[in-house]
């Protein structure tokens, strides 16, 4: 008896990401019995689920143009339901700063305004991005300018990610792995576009 493993596309691929991460989220929670510190590692691994969701949108179109599969196409397919599942994981990861805030009353006051800044820039943009990757508002904005606000988007909340580990990296030696990885991204993504563009210069002369 043949038995086919389920493809998870569209919305049901959001829904089991974003089901995983809330079942990340939890099992942190409850396992740990100091509430202060469990809050603590759930931000830390909200932080990892939304930069490897980021990534998986950011390079999606580049992978396809670089390294042609199944798989790779399959990523630029399922972008705009990663894009929104990497939305969730990181309202995850807010809602448990601000509840951190509030079990650890010197988080806050700790923080400057101008440190906040990056942070506040990257969720607007996130919450651009996510309120924007609908029809609707797709019609209502007009293809250009939907065009025009998710790469300057997805360009931002890479830079936000990058300054973010880059900063933190005199605090642990471990943030250079995600820093490294961070500036690799961006390096493909480049090295895709170019490539993506010197494909069509080579088709237009053979035509």
């Amino acid at each position: 008896m043949n038995t086919s493993i389920p493809r998870y596309h569209g919305w049901s691929l959001f829904g089991l990401l974003s089901l995983l991460v809330l079942l990340m989220t939890g099992l942190i929670l409850v396992l740990n019995p100091d509430l202060v510190e469990a809050t603590r590692s759930a931000i830390r691994a909200t932080a990892r689920t939304s930069f490897a969701l980021f990534l998986a949108a950011f390079l999606a179109s580049a992978f396809a143009v670089l390294v042609p599969s199944p798989f790779s196409k399959s990523l630029v397919r399922e972008r705009r339901f990663i894009g929104l599942a990497f939305a969730f994981s990181h309202l995850v990861h807010a809602v448990l700063i601000y509840s951190y805030g509030q079990l650890n009353p010197e988080f806050w006051p700790g923080r400057t305004t101008v440190g906040n800044i990056p942070g506040s820039v990257g969720y607007l943009f996130i919450l651009l991005l996510a309120i924007t990757s609908f029809k609707t508002t797709t019609r209502i904005i007009g293809a250009k300018a939907w065009k025009a606000l998710h790469v300057t988007g997805m360009w931002v909340i890479a830079a936000v990610f990058t300054y973010s580990n880059f900063k933190r990296i005199p605090m642990s030696d471990w943030y250079v792995l995600p820093f490294g990885m961070m500036c690799a991204a961006i390096a493909l993504r480049l090295v895709g576009k170019w490539a993506l563009k010197n494909k069509r210069i080579q088709r237009h002369a053979y035509t």
